[in-house]
């Protein structure tokens, strides 16, 4: 049985269509939230489907949440909207297992400080023509580790914040979770 664990700071409309995918799955599932946010979204759909979820801080994160990890053992962690830096001692252990989707083509648009909002208001600023996500393995910078997956949307010079968010997040929702089975069935 492949496991996946999903890390997110936010609302969680990307964990609930990660764990709604996998419900039909029947050789991989979601078995743990974790998050940072006590208030985020996350926690209510992660409840709702019967998902467990574990809520820390950041003296929690420094040791404790990896411990827990290296006990799971987990196939995949999966970032959906975490808004942390993934410590270099996460990325040592969980070599290449560990995932990220980013609202926009990188290179462009990434770094720190680059998410949501600021990425979308970035693509409408610079009269971008196309946008779309990049999944990407995560390394010790943000947004630099090699590119899994892209997928691209067209931009329109009326296209607002909003709408370029909305077409951003119709991209996550449609590739994110058949990309992660991919890998777990390539892994």
């Amino acid at each position: 049985m492949k496991t996946i664990v999903v890390f997110a700071s936010g609302s969680g409309t990307n964990a609930e269509k990660i764990i709604s995918y996998f419900e039909g799955v029947n050789n991989a599932s979601v078995i743990k939230i974790y998050t940072n946010n006590p208030n985020a979204g996350v926690v209510h759909r992660a409840k709702a489907l019967g998902v467990a979820t574990r809520i820390f801080d950041r003296k929690a994160y420094e040791q404790e949440v990896l411990i827990e990890l290296q006990e799971q053992n987990p196939s995949l962690i999966v970032l959906a909207g975490f808004l942390w830096k993934i410590p270099q001692n996460y990325i040592e252990v969980f070599s290449n297992k560990i995932i990220n989707i980013h609202p926009a083509l990188l290179p462009k648009y990434g770094g720190k400080g680059m998410y949501g909002t600021h990425v979308f208001q970035a693509i409408v600023d610079n009269n971008e023509l196309e946008t779309g996500i990049t999944i990407h393995y995560v390394n010790e910078h943000y947004d630099e580790g090699a590119i899994i997956f892209q997928a691209k949307t067209t931009v329109l010079p009326s296209d607002t914040v909003t709408e370029v968010a909305q077409k951003t997040h119709t991209l996550e929702h449609a590739h994110f979770a058949p990309q992660i089975h991919k890998l777990l069935q390539n892994g």
